[in-house]
């Protein structure tokens, strides 16, 4: 018997309205041309600790037929331990992205919904910034508020956010990066602070990059109700591979967090790299010290090329190229098979964005830099 013909006209009628008008995250390119230098996406240019590697290498055997530990138990202890805290108040997760979109649906009251006062629905954040932030809010339906940062990228002073009464103090949910991305900026934990007690709802501390920064802020996470630090093994730990990030907060926030989490959430392996890397940090802090002085020697040497370079507490700096648009040096250096990368948003269409390398991938960039300039 012939199946009956379906109803259905077009497929794409199936997708809710929200999702088929959403403009999605967009990641930096992964290259498909071999020998390309990729100081695009903030990886780490140093591999994991050699004991990272044989750790993971002597896990895959017959356990991964087996579930991981569902609530990455025994990592949470040990980074409860790190931190000066209880397990409790921490949360692992699918890198920190997971973690963050969590959060979206554990703090932020979706559209159409009917909690008292449309804060409840808000999602904030200042510009330029992560710009996943934006996309988790349109997934959610929540508003969005979103308030610019400074010419030089500095957070508003808080009287000034007062004030002008662009800043939503009552907001669910306040992403705070840093330090920022992509702008390198580090911000000073009293500043952080006092904009944190002044805010009603959630606030996270995205501290991706904090590692090679001066100041870090987990001291606000463990001492303010409101307030979640979130940390991933990405960017400084060597580890992008694996997507293993966690949350450090109050344990009513985190057990929050935990009744929306996914069950066995992150997989065995990455457990397994990341106890091993917090057994071997001095070879990581070792490893931050090259790339912080590889950052200074590339700032300094793109400095005299007459670029503008930011100052940056990352492994990454924002710089103003001379002579062509941003968007054209984006494709001169890619033609020397140097990858880097280009934002459309106005605040920093006029910038690059340089992931700092080892010392001879910034020795190419360098030379590139130097054709390119003529």
């Amino acid at each position: 018997m012939a199946n009956p013909k379906s109803e259905i006209r077009n497929p794409k009628e199936l997708v809710r309205p929200l999702v088929r008008e959403l403009h999605a995250y967009v990641p930096g390119e992964q290259p498909k041309i071999k020998g390309l230098i990729k100081l695009n996406t903030n990886e780490n240019p140093y591999p994991p600790s050699p004991k990272v590697i044989a750790a993971v290498k002597a896990a895959t055997d017959g356990r991964l037929r087996l579930y991981p530990n569902p609530t990455a138990q025994l990592l949470r202890e040990r980074l409860a331990k790190l931190h000066g805290c209880k397990a409790e108040n921490i949360i692992v997760g699918n890198g920190s992205d997971e973690l963050l979109a969590m959060a979206t649906r554990a703090f932020v009251e979706p559209a159409g919904t009917r909690r008292a006062g449309q804060h409840a629905g808000t999602i904030q954040f200042f510009s330029p910034s992560y710009s996943l932030y934006p996309v988790l809010a349109a997934i959610h339906g929540a508003q969005t508020n979103v308030v610019s940062l400074d010419r030089d990228f500095g957070i508003p002073p808080l009287a000034l956010l007062r004030k002008s009464k662009a800043w939503d103090f009552r907001a669910a949910l306040t992403y705070v990066t840093t330090p920022n991305a992509p702008s390198g900026r580090g911000y000073r934990t009293a500043e952080l602070e006092a904009l944190c007690r002044a805010q009603k709802g959630v606030v996270i501390l995205d501290e991706a990059y904090v590692d090679f920064g001066e100041e870090n802020a987990m001291a606000l996470a463990l001492r303010l109700p409101n307030v979640l630090v979130a940390r991933t093994f990405s960017k400084a730990y060597s580890l992008c591979f694996q997507r293993v990030g966690y949350f450090v907060g109050h344990p009513a926030l985190i057990a929050g967090l935990d009744k929306i989490r996914d069950s066995y959430n992150v997989n065995g392996l990455g457990q397994v790299a990341a106890l091993a890397t917090l057994e071997d940090l001095p070879y990581y802090r070792e490893n931050f010290r090259r790339v912080i002085a590889t950052r200074e020697r590339v700032g300094r040497e793109l400095t005299a090329l007459g670029f503008k370079v930011l100052p940056s507490q990352t492994n990454f700096i924002l710089v103003r190229p001379p002579r062509f648009a941003a968007r054209d040096w984006l494709g001169k250096l890619r033609a020397r098979k140097i990858l880097v990368r280009w934002f459309r948003y106005p605040a920093v269409k006029d910038y690059l964005r340089i992931t700092i390398g080892t010392d001879g991938e910034a020795d190419a960039l360098l030379r590139a830099c130097k054709a390119v300039n003529g």
